[in-house]
């Protein structure tokens, strides 16, 4: 089966989240994140899930500050039942067209509990709490532009539009603008940074590269996914260490998918804004950027199929270095879990980061070996990130 399934077909998954593990919020959250797709507003939907379930949680536990949506305390409502009925209520209004499986997998949920006082007030706050968010974001996607192809009149350009363009003109949920922290140009294509980004990517990232190592190879394969699941997987793992809270976790994971929602409309943004090409692009053109240094190869090829869309700034690097500079400030000056995750590309495999730095640097690395990114982008994207993260957890009050 291909690994690009439509966004209906991912929400479908995220049922078996509260069907299966509606006890805890880190085992939910794993569930709900295990799912297959690059549609345009996946991280959106576990933004607006994950988000219901912690103001659903908070509210019950009282933990944290409950400033940001009008919902009052309900002490001693079933916090199953509250995680459940929230997931339900956002999810039928994301994917009405799969009703049918929304009330299967709820019914079975609360099949799971006891038909008591507490149920009751736990769903009633669920729903409430999901409501309370959804009102607040009803204007996010906007009326996105089209995408227009670049071209000079009568010239042919190639049909296959590339992805992300609306996700660029979404509303973020925390930053003041798509472009608030939009990098700088990237490098001329006279200059040495650019002659430096080339020859690597160009070495080190080809499809028959006589320099890349088996390790660099493994992780190009595992960080080759386009899925948000390895990225929230490392969440989990941090979630899952002995000793967390529930609505610890549920404040995790609300302010880790709100950071890489705002990650992605703010990396879109910036890539449709300089539309910058492609190692595949460029060193199949090599002898038209004016650069001594840049020798062309007329049929090189990356490792992996490169991702339809404009290359600067990396987007995996923003967004790990969001959610590494989300968990840095999270844990504060707690000893650091030793991090891990999984990703479909790479089956099997399992890697691990006792600093979040070290996942930083893997992610942009992996996009070079990968064939698909400069190393200037992933340092820009790198900071971008950092940038966005923090942002998003004051908002939370993190840590």
């Amino acid at each position: 089966m291909s690994r690009r399934r439509c966004h209906f077909g991912s929400i479908a998954l995220l049922l078996v989240a509260f069907a299966v593990h509606a006890d805890t919020v880190a085992d939910w959250a794993g569930n709900a994140t295990d799912i297959a797709t690059d549609g345009p507003n996946t991280m959106r939907t576990l933004a607006l899930v994950q988000n219901a379930v912690y103001e659903a949680v908070n509210s019950i536990t009282a933990r944290y500050p409950r400033d940001r949506i009008d919902l009052k305390p309900s002490q001693g409502a079933s916090i199953d039942a509250a995680i459940a009925a929230a997931s339900r209520t956002v999810l039928l209004h994301e994917a009405p067209v799969l009703q049918p499986q929304i009330e299967t997998a709820y019914s079975q949920a609360l099949g799971k509990l006891p038909d008591d006082q507490a149920r009751s007030s736990g769903v009633e706050l669920g729903e409430r709490a999901a409501a309370d968010v959804l009102s607040k974001h009803t204007d996010d996607l906007g009326a996105p532009e089209p995408y227009r192809p670049l071209t000079t009149p009568g010239v042919y350009v190639p049909t296959a539009f590339p992805l992300g363009v609306a996700v660029g003109q979404h509303k973020p949920w925390f930053l003041k603008s798509a472009s608030q922290f939009r990098p700088g140009p990237p490098p001329a294509l006279t200059s040495e940074l650019w002659a430096r980004d080339y020859n690597e990517v160009k070495a080190i990232g080809a499809l028959n590269s006589s320099v890349r190592t088996p390790e660099q190879s493994a992780i190009a394969q595992f960080w080759a996914t386009a899925l948000p699941d390895v990225h929230i997987g490392v969440v989990r793992s941090l979630a899952n260490a002995p000793g967390r809270e529930i609505t610890r976790n549920a404040r995790l994971f609300a302010a880790v998918t709100s950071a890489i929602s705002d990650a992605e409309v703010a990396v879109f943004e910036a890539k449709y804004y300089y539309q910058f090409w492609r190692p595949i692009t460029a060193i199949r053109n090599g002898d038209r950027d004016n650069n001594p240094k840049t020798e062309r190869d007329a049929g090189w090829q990356p490792m992996i199929v490169t991702p339809m869309q404009p290359e600067y700034p990396c987007a995996h690097c923003v967004v790990a270095a969001t959610i590494a500079t989300v968990i840095r400030i999270e844990v504060g000056r707690e000893p650091l879990p030793v991090l891990s995750s999984t990703s479909n590309t790479a089956p099997g495999v399992t890697r691990y980061w006792t600093r979040t730095e070290d996942l930083e640097l893997e992610v942009s690395n992996a996009r070079i070996y990968d064939g698909v990114h400069y190393r200037n982008s992933g340092e820009v994207g790198k900071r971008m990130g950092e940038q966005i993260g923090a942002v998003v957890a004051a908002a939370y009050g993190l840590p």
